[in-house]
């Protein structure tokens, strides 16, 4: 879990507007979740929103007041509805109705949120919902591409079950979505900008036969902090997972693997214009030389042999140099030890051809598996040793990002 005064969202100014629609309920739960990622939240109702949803709710949320109306004289930000509109790190306008989605491809600014909009120079993201029919209409499509040429982030509509009770496409996507999203189109002119990052998570799993598998305890937790981290700074990510219990990220390629030879084959094509791989999955030593067809089935023996061969140390064969663009590949390796942290670490630098090794103690409480914590050691193939102190994943993930980025300059 990151710190909400750490996050991408910590003392972002984000305008949140909703509009009429049935999917209002939702637009309380991400003015929730911006508020605890640690953003400042100023709401704008339209009138018809406030049919389905009451100022106060928000209110209650924000601890600021809703706007509601462009010329309620006991409203100071209604009547200074433009400083929000120059304030604004980003607008939000979820739900967005098919109504809102026609006046704001045509400029029209007949309500406060209309007109704070175009008044307002920061990033703006759009999150549909209506019945399906609407949005498939040829009008709706029509605005919405509009909105699209003039920069707009179009997030969803998703497709499920409609208000009308029918199933199609136009529901409000989830407000973990959103957030996902909102942290991405803030980041999208980040440090990272036009950067091809590629990560692995998770543990593979060797199978043995269609029920049994060799494992390990990964959780993916931190191949995903970096991941998401890279995306938030603007970087074009692919995740390539083992397999894990964690949801997809909005904005990042996830390619699905299971085993080490899966996984080598998948990285093996991803790097080939990236300009960093970062290999934070846990990859197994071994794997099961033949595996069965069919379950194996329980014996009277005591003891069952498994015949293992070695899997192929897969970073160490990544070659350094990009294939498709000049430059060469920044190689980042992680070593998870029970024991001698620094020898070990140090040990598999030169091995597997790596510019700096991340080194976690996976002993510790607070920094091994699943938890949302870890406490790492730097070591750079120069031989500087950096040791940092406990963080969150997703602050470990920018950490690792800073010094790609020093060795993408110094390249």
């Amino acid at each position: 879990m990151r710190s909400d005064m750490t996050g991408p969202l910590s003392k972002k100014r984000i305008v949140l507007g909703v509009t009429g629609s049935i999917a209002c309920y939702k637009s309380v739960d991400l003015a929730s979740k911006f508020k605890q990622a640690g953003a400042e939240v100023d709401v704008i109702l339209t009138e018809s929103a406030s049919k389905f949803v009451t100022p106060l709710s928000f209110k209650s949320i924000t601890h600021r007041q809703v706007v509601t109306d462009l010329f309620d004289s006991d409203s100071e930000l209604a009547i200074n509805h433009v400083f929000l509109a120059e304030q604004a790190d980003i607008f939000v306008i979820a739900p967005a109705s098919a109504n809102t989605i026609a006046k704001l491809a045509n400029g029209l600014s007949d309500n406060p949120l209309l007109t704070s909009v175009l008044a307002t120079k920061s990033p703006i993201v759009v999150a549909p919902a209506m019945d399906a029919n609407m949005f498939e209409n040829s009008a709706t499509q029509r605005n919405v591409a509009t909105l699209m040429s003039d920069g707009v982030f179009i997030a969803g509509p998703a497709e499920g079950r409609l208000a009308s009770g029918l199933i199609g496409l136009g529901r409000m996507i989830e407000t973990s979505d959103l957030l996902g999203v909102t942290e991405m189109v803030l980041g999208r002119n980040g440090d990272f900008s036009g950067k091809r990052i590629v990560v692995s998570a998770g543990g593979t799993q060797e199978p043995i036969d269609p029920v049994r598998m060799i494992g390990n305890r990964s959780s993916g937790k931190m191949g995903y902090a970096i991941a998401e981290a890279a995306r938030n700074r603007g970087a074009i990510v692919t995740l390539v997972s083992a397999p894990t219990a964690l949801p997809d990220l909005v904005g990042v390629r996830t390619i699905k693997v299971e085993s080490a030879l899966d996984m080598k084959k998948a990285l093996s094509t991803e790097c080939n214009d990236a300009h960093s791989i970062i290999m934070a999955a846990a990859v197994a030593d071994w794997r099961p030389v033949k595996t069965l067809k069919s379950k194996a089935k329980k014996s009277n023996a005591e003891t069952w042999q498994i015949d293992l061969t070695k899997n192929p140390d897969i970073i160490a064969g990544i070659e350094s140099s990009r294939s498709n663009e000049s430059g060469n590949l920044i190689k980042v390796g992680f070593a998870a030890e029970s024991e001698n942290l620094i020898e070990n670490g140090s040990a598999k630098i030169n091995k597997k051809g790596l510019d700096f090794i991340v080194a976690n103690d996976i002993t510790a409480q607070d920094s091994g598996f699943s938890v949302d914590t870890n406490k790492v050691t730097i070591i750079h193939a120069n031989g500087t040793i950096e040791k940092l102190p406990l963080m969150s994943k997703y602050e470990v993930g920018n950490a690792i990002l800073d010094r790609v980025k020093t060795g993408l300059n110094s390249k």
